[in-house]
């Protein structure tokens, strides 16, 4: 079968800036894919592409089989979206506002409060369904906003968009959205999520893609992506101020981390015991230095830094 989204040399620019430089995406049906980036890199406008909303001007996309310029209303119909911020109506009900979102999607009026109903419950919104919008919490507009996208489930061969949707929320409703999305993708749905918080695509993704540029930095599955650029780091904090003047100095040939306001740095290990020891040895082989140590494991932290760091401009 063919992929659900597959993209080649997506390119756009407004004005002088170019956010997309000939990006390439490929997501299989059925997974959970993770766009990462800093701020202004294009995940954004990656999504509207890949929705239809804005047109590239090169290259070429499609999704759940079909082209994103050429077959707009297919593409339409396979997917759903929710964007950056909740699009509800806080002077209606939930129920009302799945209902007139099913309405707007081109269901008959019986089959609207069916889906509202069957979408009510799926969320856990049922006993507030008959509740104004504007009593909810943060969380459970969420909810609802997802529900909404779904009156026209893309089911098994469909694509929704998830652009930053727990931007703004608790740990509990976050974990509550959490657990929505792998319903959806253990039902089949391909499940396309932009997210700044790289926990939760670590939790929720298949495979993850980092973006700078405009372009794909690294591609793969968490582990992978962690494996090939973030090892593991053994942080160190010195006795005092002299003595991480002497640990830094002794850092000279190894990459490190340096925080000289905690007196703190970090050098890549493999994590063995045997290389751990070998390293503490090395930095402070009279003993005298380190007042404490700790083995750091990678995180999507470490690869999102790694992959997206800037050199600090030179100084003559």
């Amino acid at each position: 079968m063919p992929p659900a989204i597959e993209a080649t040399g997506l390119t756009k620019s407004y004005g002088d800036v170019r956010v997309l430089d000939a990006l390439d995406l490929h997501v299989p049906r059925g997974t959970v894919f993770a766009l990462l980036g800093p701020n202004g890199t294009g995940k954004t406008t990656t999504v509207r592409i890949l929705a239809t909303l804005t047109t590239p001007d090169a290259g070429h996309a499609r999704v759940a089989g079909h082209d994103v310029v050429t077959a707009r209303s297919r593409v339409r119909r396979a997917i759903s979206l929710t964007g950056q911020f909740a699009a509800v109506d806080e002077t209606q009900t939930g129920a009302e506002n799945l209902w007139t979102a099913a309405r707007l999607s081109g269901l008959p009026r019986p089959a609207a409060a069916r889906r509202s109903a069957e979408l009510l419950d799926r969320f856990g919104l049922t006993g507030a369904g008959d509740r104004l919008v504007k009593t909810y919490s943060g969380g459970m507009r969420r909810r609802l906003d997802l529900a909404a996208g779904l009156v026209r489930d893309p089911g098994a061969t469909g694509v929704m968009f998830l652009d930053e949707p727990t931007t703004g929320l608790d740990p509990r409703s976050r974990q509550e959205l959490w657990q929505a999305v792998r319903e959806l993708s253990d039902a089949g749905t391909t499940v396309f999520l932009t997210t700044q918080y790289l926990e939760e695509a670590d939790r929720l993704a298949d495979r993850i893609a980092v973006l700078g540029g405009g372009r794909t930095l690294a591609e793969g599955t968490p582990a992978a992506l962690k494996a090939r650029y973030a090892a593991h780091r053994l942080d160190v904090v010195a006795c005092d101020e002299e003595g991480y003047a002497r640990l830094a100095g002794r850092t000279t040939g190894r990459p490190a981390t340096l925080d000289p306001g905690a007196r703190t740095l970090g050098v890549p290990t493999d994590g063995s015991a045997a290389h751990v020891r070998d390293l503490l040895d090395a930095l402070d082989p009279e003993r005298r230095d380190i007042a404490r140590f700790g083995l750091h494991t990678a995180t999507l932290d470490d690869v999102f830094l790694a992959l997206t760091a800037t050199p600090e401009p030179s100084r003559a």
